[in-house]
């Protein structure tokens, strides 16, 4: 699977996003790779050295999602206070860590504790910021994408 595979799937406003924020990662020295699963196509860019997880990007069946692993969240706080109330319900509707609420996960797992507008989150790496692709979301999540990756370098 490749990059040319992966896009074949896209409608005109996916493609746009997409091809944005894959030639941003990439001239960024991000790692990329495809995979096709049962869910459908899975696009991974990774980071670092050594390389870790910045974001997948996957299909859903209300459509195309954006997962962001924002390890360096405390050095942008303040941009989750100006996300869309969609992405906010979004990260609400997301699961609890396990580990900060009940001490109940790996103790190598580390989940996200921050708070916006005033209300507080524990959540879980792996689903905390998921967000959908809408017209309304795409430009805040590259803000967020490049928020992180920033953090990173």
């Amino acid at each position: 699977m490749n990059y040319q595979d992966f896009i074949m799937s896209l409608n005109a406003e996916q493609l746009a996003f997409v091809e944005d924020l894959n030639k941003y990662l990439m001239d960024n020295g991000c790692k990329t790779t495809f995979e096709e699963k049962k869910s459908g196509m899975i696009a991974s860019y990774k980071f670092g050295k050594p390389p870790k997880a910045l974001i997948y990007m996957f299909f859903r069946k209300n459509g195309m999602l954006v997962r962001i692993y924002g390890e360096n969240l405390s050095q942008y706080r303040d941009f989750l206070n100006r996300l869309p109330s969609q992405m906010i319900e979004e990260i609400d509707r997301a699961g609890d860590c396990r580990r900060l609420v009940s001490n109940g996960c790996s103790p190598k797992c580390i989940g996200y504790d921050f708070t916006i507008d005033a209300k507080h989150f524990q959540k879980c790496r792996y689903n905390c910021f998921e967000f959908l692709i809408t017209n309304e979301t795409a430009s805040y999540i590259r803000a967020f994408v490049q928020k992180e990756l920033s953090a990173r370098g």
